[in-house]
């Protein structure tokens, strides 16, 4: 896997994302200094869901809270169902109240 390393980076920062919060594609690209890589996180998010320790791919949405990434679970409602688990409200596939609920590494890490 070509891009192993960066891979690695995106799984340990979803990993920092707390419960109940989400992040989204762009802000983790942008935290690895990679703005342009809002794509290549996804794919690392595809990759991840049998990764030990476990990577909470479900936190990370797209830039307007929308559960993009939904296909990719082992059914469609999965991703939903692991964010309400967590007290996230999501609404037509959009995390309700998105922008109390947005998780930046950059700011939240403070790098």
């Amino acid at each position: 896997m070509k891009n192993k390393d960066f891979y690695s980076d995106v799984y340990e920062i979803v990993r920092l994302i707390p419960p109940g919060r989400v992040s989204t594609y762009g802000a983790i690209a942008r935290c690895l200094g990679a703005s342009r890589s809002s794509r290549l996180v996804g794919y690392a998010m595809n990759l991840s869901h049998n990764l030990t320790p476990a990577v909470p791919a479900h936190r990370v949405v797209n830039r307007n809270g929308l559960l993009t990434g939904k296909h990719h679970f082992s059914y469609e409602n999965e991703m939903q169902e692991l964010l309400e688990k967590e007290g996230v409200i999501i609404e037509n596939e959009q995390v309700k109240e998105f922008a109390n609920l947005f998780w930046d590494p950059i700011t939240e890490l403070k790098i």
